[in-house]
């Protein structure tokens, strides 16, 4: 095959790839559910996200699910860990590159003083976020404040 008609298939393929990234179709609403459980769980509604889960519990299949479940539970007024920890271990055999799942995991055994723990999720992170992502940085920071408190 000659470089000019490379030249052309891969400026078709690429056209092609643009113009189907900016169909409506690629874009898609996330479920009733999960739109309010993110709404619930913003406005630190954790008792209202967790109802919502239940609800939709034929959903706990989802990494997603999984997680926010995980999420909800810990970040309440009196956090529920051990159940906690197994939702997110969930969200992660769903999905073990979940980024939300491995930085609240994270911040979980923090929580519980298992700073190697954490620090194995934050290598799994960096591993996951290739050019970097909050989700690292955010778990990085934790980690960091933690060691902060320990070591004065």
């Amino acid at each position: 095959m000659n470089m000019k008609k490379i030249f052309l298939i891969l400026i078709m393929f690429f056209h092609n790839f643009s113009i189907a990234e900016d169909t409506p179709s690629t874009y898609q609403t996330p479920p009733a559910w999960l739109s309010q459980t993110r709404k619930a769980i913003k406005s630190k509604d954790f008792d209202f996200a967790e109802k919502l889960l239940i609800e939709n519990i034929d959903q706990n299949q989802t990494a997603e699910w999984n997680n926010l479940m995980g999420y909800s539970l810990r970040k309440k007024n009196v956090p529920n860990l051990a159940d906690s920890e197994k939702y997110y271990q969930s969200a992660l055999e769903i999905d073990p590159k979940h980024k939300d799942a491995l930085e609240y995991y994270g911040e979980l055994l923090l929580m519980k003083n298992d700073l190697q723990g954490a620090e194995t999720l934050l290598k799994r992170l960096d591993a996951v976020c290739t050019l970097g992502c909050e989700q690292y940085r955010d778990l990085k920071k934790s980690i960091t404040n933690y060691k902060s408190k320990r070591n004065p």
